[in-house]
């Protein structure tokens, strides 16, 4: 388990993480939600103490049990499974700040349900994540989520108990003096990257690994964001690229779990920007399926890169958060089938309409899959001048 001081330092990153998030200022009497894992009860307590000495009105969520979880879609019917609580609809309308602890009882639980009807209860939930990022791009709303560690995730990663919670406190820079301080160089440090990135005008990246040879393009009015706060811990660099220019092959060499299936060796083969042959080597049928969710699934939201100059992240970790962070040897890359962020349009994202992120090809799913490789690779920029320059290789930015 972290140490009482870890949990304090972990809550002040979270909250340095939901206000660097947010566009906006914070003011007292906003509403933040916690949704937490009862896992993560003792902090959500602690979170629950500071944000009202900060003057905000927290609002507590315990999320469901894996059992709860497993019930329902075991037992609900068709309306049962689209069913929106009454009120959840405003609450989310009146939100400024939300902030989720992940601490999963168990990351196989789901595995005997048909992810058809998961992905049915995903489409109809997708208007409350509609109405988050409508806030989050008029400066009105910010988000943060984190991890903590437990059994059935250090099982599923090979690790112990106590290997697995260092992994998060390392990773989390919670094992430094100043934590937050650490976080604010890695925010400065990446901006200067971020920077470099949006100046080149790139026509299109080509990403080759000894399993992959894919070309994405960025598209009009694009920016490389990353490092916001969001996620604790991100280290990735990413752009939501236009889906329609995406082409060649991509491999995911990391596992994922997700939906309480496993996956691994996912393999995606996109002609005129959708994946037209799917394959993996364990959980096919699954991830067919979830690319078969609405028509945005089957093509590319997201592409993100990761310096192994910020992350300490060196190990599997079975989660998602950790692993698209991965650091390791040559740094990752991972590729996100489904949603895009429309945080990376380089206009004003308020007047991003649906029509306008329609015609500068942001995709749009109720899914948002990361799907990750963490062999050594190079990513080379292909300019609108015709000339080329590697921007990514051996695990570092080239700027």
């Amino acid at each position: 388990m972290l140490t009482e001081k870890e949990l304090d330092t972990y809550a002040e990153v979270l909250l340095w993480g939901m206000k660097t998030a947010r566009t906006g200022s914070y003011k007292k009497h906003d509403i933040i939600v916690e949704r937490y894992d009862l896992a993560a009860l003792r902090l959500a307590e602690i979170l629950q103490v500071k944000l009202l000495e900060m003057g905000m009105n927290p609002v507590l969520r315990l999320s469901a049990t894996s059992n709860m979880e497993l019930s329902f879609y075991e037992k609900a019917s068709p309306a049962q499974l689209v069913f929106l609580t009454p009120g959840e609809k405003e609450l989310c309308e009146h939100l400024n700040g939300s902030i989720y602890l992940h601490a999963p009882q168990s990351l196989t639980h789901l595995r005997t349900i048909d992810s058809r009807k998961i992905g049915k209860a995903a489409v109809a939930r997708k208007l409350l994540r509609d109405i988050f990022n409508k806030r989050e791009e008029a400066g009105q709303f910010g988000w943060t989520l984190c991890s903590l560690p437990t059994p059935a995730q250090a099982r599923h990663a090979r690790l112990s108990f106590r290997e697995y919670t260092r992994q998060i406190a390392k990773a989390c820079y919670l094992n430094k003096t100043n934590p937050v301080g650490e976080w604010e160089t890695i925010l400065k440090n990446a901006g200067a990257i971020k920077k470099w990135l949006n100046s080149m005008p790139v026509r299109a990246y080509h990403i080759e690994s000894e399993h992959i040879d894919l070309m994405i393009t960025p598209g009009e009015k694009r920016r490389w964001i990353g490092v916001s706060g969001h996620n604790i811990p991100s280290f990735e660099i990413f752009l939501s690229p236009d889906w329609r220019g995406t082409e060649g092959t991509y491999y995911a060499n990391q596992p994922s779990y997700r939906s309480g299936n496993y996956v691994q060796g996912v393999r995606f083969i996109f002609k005129k920007g959708a994946a037209v042959k799917i394959s993996a080597e364990k959980g096919e049928d699954f991830v067919k399926k979830q690319l078969s969710m609405d028509r945005g699934a089957n093509k590319v939201g997201e592409f993100s890169l990761t310096d192994i100059r910020f992350s300490k992240i060196d190990t599997f970790m079975a989660n998602t958060l950790y692993d698209e962070n991965y650091g390791g040897r040559y740094g990752n890359c991972h590729l996100a089938v489904g949603s895009s962020y429309s945080d990376t349009y380089s206009g004003n994202p308020a007047l991003l309409t649906r029509k306008v992120k329609e015609q500068l090809g942001f995709n749009d799913s109720a899914l948002h899959w990361d799907l990750i490789n963490t062999e050594r690779k190079t990513i080379t920029a292909h300019l609108k001048s015709g000339k080329k320059t590697v921007i990514y290789d051996n695990g570092k930015f080239n700027c």
